[in-house]
């Protein structure tokens, strides 16, 4: 360059350096201005093209990084080119310029992540609503980032020329002892991701557990699973104990919930008329009750000769738990009024002693004791007579050895006998 400016009459002025820094910067400064204005719009123009708006979402979530990297570039070629460097401050600029280059890197692949988990959450999640995607993504997002910027950090340090074996060493001893102290919270972490991942229940869902804890989900969080109880409670359970308990969940495979009612009449009733009215009822309320899935149908049979009654059972479908309960209550009470108006009993536990020919309660109760004969309970409570016994004695009174009241000699052994 000293020749050209030579041939201008310049020569080696002491401006020159400096002016040069400057042009370069300001070209950079240009350069940063025209990508940021023109080049990424251009680039989000050609995105619109695309099926998803995933592409035109990680250009503007590097936009600014990339802007910003044109700009250390452009001051990088500034100090490099037109100044004479030394060894030792070319290399302290190279380390800088690195340095920041890792920074920028970071930031982009950081935005990159954000925005495409951003996408997934509104474009398909909302399709498929598994709480995997609206609880699990977003941590992932978190923990993700925090990762990437711990690994950016190790590199710009390394960058640096700092020694970080002993940083990898410590963080690697204080990981382990951080884990040990919070083994318990790291155990309902995991399982509040085997929670969500496996889909088995949802928020909403009337589930039971093995313990007998029944009710509403209202949560399905990273640490707990709360439940709502009938009694409008709230139970709190942690995911390492919930995913180890055996769950029912009343709302899968879907919502409906089948009505098993069990019901018995007596011996001597007519079974054909009990099946006839059971049918009748049942059919009344799959055409003409909402909570019954008509689609479905209903089922009768009779099931056992009962201690009391002939048993039998009446099968429905209900739309939803709650819809089984009034279906369930609307049948009994239609079975029970139609029963009542023809005569048929519902028996309450009875049972019949059979007594051989010749023997019934009159001579069972007639019957004197024999030696084999159960003897009476033995009890430290004195009996007393019957009403009309105690009486006759008051009046009369008592008839000691078969002596008349009022007559006789004494008993042996009273005074006349000392």
């Amino acid at each position: 360059m000293d020749p050209i400016l030579a041939r201008f009459g310049l020569g080696d002025p002491e401006w020159l350096d400096p002016a040069t820094v400057a042009v370069i910067a300001l070209i950079g400064l240009v350069v940063a201005a025209l990508f940021f204005k023109l080049v990424i719009p251009l680039v989000l123009r050609f995105t619109r093209w695309t099926p998803t708006d995933l592409d035109s979402r990680m250009v503007r979530s590097s936009r600014w990084p990339l802007t910003l990297g044109i700009v250390i570039l452009g001051a990088y070629l500034a100090v490099t080119l037109p100044l004479d460097l030394t060894a030792g401050e070319q290399d302290k600029a190279d380390t800088i310029a690195s340095a920041l280059g890792v920074t920028v890197g970071i930031f982009v692949v950081v935005g990159l992540l954000s925005s495409t988990i951003d996408w997934y959450l509104e474009s398909l999640a909302s399709r498929s609503m598994h709480v995997v995607d609206l609880r699990l993504f977003p941590l992932l997002r978190r923990v993700g980032g925090l990762v990437i910027y711990g690994i950016g950090a190790l590199l710009v340090l390394d960058v640096l020329d700092i020694n970080i074996s002993p940083l990898i060493a410590g963080l690697g001893l204080g990981g382990l002892a951080v884990a040990l102290a919070i083994q318990p919270t790291l155990a309902n972490l995991f399982a509040g991701t085997y929670v969500m991942t496996e889909g088995v229940i949802a928020t909403g869902d009337y589930i039971e557990l093995e313990n007998g804890v029944a009710g509403y989900v209202v949560e399905v969080g990273w640490r707990s699973t709360r439940i709502r109880t009938w009694g409008n409670n709230l139970v709190v359970v942690p995911n390492a104990r919930f995913a180890e308990t055996i769950i029912t969940n009343y709302q899968q495979p879907v919502a409906a919930v089948n009505v098993y009612l069990t019901c018995g009449v007596s011996y001597d009733s007519d079974l054909d008329l009990v099946e006839e009215i059971s049918r009748e009822e049942m059919d009344y309320l799959v055409k003409n009750d909402h909570n019954a899935v008509a689609s479905y149908g209903s089922w009768f049979a009779f099931n056992a000769f009962g201690e009391s009654n002939v048993d039998f059972w009446l099968f429905l479908q209900a739309r939803d738990r709650i819809a089984s309960f009034n279906l369930q209550s609307a049948l009994i009470k239609n079975l029970h009024r139609r029963f009542g108006e023809e005569g048929i009993t519902i028996n309450y536990p009875v049972r019949t002693l059979q007594f051989p020919d010749g023997w019934g309660p009159e001579q069972v109760a007639g019957q004197a004791p024999t030696a084999t004969a159960a003897r009476p309970r033995a009890t430290t409570r004195r009996e007393r007579p019957p009403r009309e016994y105690r009486q006759q004695e008051n009046e009369e009174g008592p008839d000691i050895g078969g002596v008349p009241p009022g007559g006789g000699e004494g008993p042996p052994g009273g005074p006349d006998g000392l």
